[in-house]
């Protein structure tokens, strides 16, 4: 369950990082981006800012760094068939703030580890950045991005830890969420803006 909290949380925080040398130009691009969305973390963790503090900086990073729109459009699922433009804006806005606050409050966990790029591939249509992933007290652990630039440029789209998928995982998350609030979309939302 730590590993778990502690991976999730790059999608919103990270980890030091070790870089590779230079690759073709996609796959340098791809591990490009995870190194900086690892140093762009690391320098918010290193602030001294208070936690709370750090949640905004948390969201800017997710912005810069994932497919946003895509994330959100994944973790609403079916749902998003039946929402309006209007609602799917608000979700996409609550789910950004929502994710940067419940994997940001778990920096703690894993200041001092360090996660290193260990290879590229390309899969289909996106690239697969591999990484093992080192905490304190713990055996080391796989971690995966997968990178598109399906967006116009070069963001991270899922992450897998230890096969684990996270989209998946957000997913269903969301979707209980839905159901709990008897398929209301605008009360799921405004239960996600309240959550973490």
């Amino acid at each position: 369950m730590l590993r778990r909290h502690f991976l999730a949380s790059l999608a919103a925080v990270g980890v030091s990082t070790t870089a590779l040398p230079a690759l073709a130009l996609n796959e340098s691009s791809a591990s490009a981006l995870i190194n900086g969305l690892v140093s762009d973390i690391n320098k918010v963790i290193a602030s001294g800012k208070s936690e709370r503090a750090m949640y905004g900086d948390f969201e800017r990073i997710f912005q810069r760094y994932s497919d946003t729109s895509y994330i959100a459009a994944y973790a609403m699922g079916v749902d998003a068939r039946r929402a309006t433009n209007a609602q799917k804006r608000a979700f996409s806005n609550a789910f950004q703030g929502y994710i940067a606050r419940k994997y940001g409050s778990r920096f703690r966990e894993f200041i001092g580890g360090r996660l290193e790029v260990t290879g590229v591939k390309k899969v289909k249509r996106w690239y697969e950045v591999s990484c093992v992933a080192y905490l304190r007290g713990q055996s080391p652990f796989e971690v995966t991005f997968h990178v598109s630039d399906r967006s116009g440029k070069d963001l991270f789209f899922n992450m897998f830890i230890e096969g684990v998928n996270l989209l998946l995982t957000e997913r269903t998350e969301i979707g209980a969420m839905i159901d709990r609030n008897g398929g209301d979309i605008d009360k799921m939302i405004s239960d996600l803006q309240k959550l973490s």
